[in-house]
C-alpha cells in the first residue's frame, strides 16, 4: 500500500513564506508525476503545481511565487510558497502517480490526507 504524508502547513502572515513537504512510501517501483493541489472552503480542488523528471507546471495564480521540487531518492515532493496571500488559504493535497510493478506499467494516483495552510494577520 502506498501512502503520502504531508507536513509543513500552518499559519503564516500575508507576504510570508511556508514550505510544504510530502513523502511517499510503500511498494513503489517509480513515480512519474508528483504534485500539489488545494481546496479552499466552498471551492473545487484545483491544481497548484506538478513536477516530472524534467518539467514543472504551475497554476497562473501561483506562478512566480511558488516553487515545486522533488527528491527522487526520498520519493518526496516539496512546495516552497513565497509572498503568500490570504487567497492561498486552503487545504493542500499532495499527489503522486505511481507505478507498482516492473512488469505491468499501470500508474495509480495516490493522495495525501491534506494539510491546512492559513494566510492571515
Amino acid at each position: 500500500q502506498v501512502q503520502l504524508v504531508e507536513s509543513g502547513g500552518g499559519l503564516v502572515q500575508p507576504g510570508g513564506s511556508l514550505r510544504l513537504s510530502c513523502a511517499a512510501s510503500g511498494s513503489i517501483v517509480s513515480i512519474n508525476v508528483m504534485g500539489w493541489y488545494r481546496q479552499a472552503p466552498g471551492k473545487q480542488r484545483e491544481l497548484v503545481a506538478t513536477v516530472t523528471s524534467g518539467n514543472t507546471n504551475y497554476a497562473d495564480s501561483v506562478k512566480g511565487r511558488f516553487t515545486i521540487s522533488r527528491d527522487n531518492a526520498k520519493n518526496a515532493v516539496y512546495l516552497q510558497m513565497n509572498s503568500l496571500k490570504p487567497e492561498d488559504t486552503a487545504v493542500y493535497y499532495c499527489n503522486a502517480d505511481v507505478t507498482l510493478s516492473t512488469y505491468y506499467h499501470t500508474q495509480y494516483r495516490y493522495w495525501g490526507q491534506g494539510i491546512l495552510v492559513t494566510v492571515s494577520e
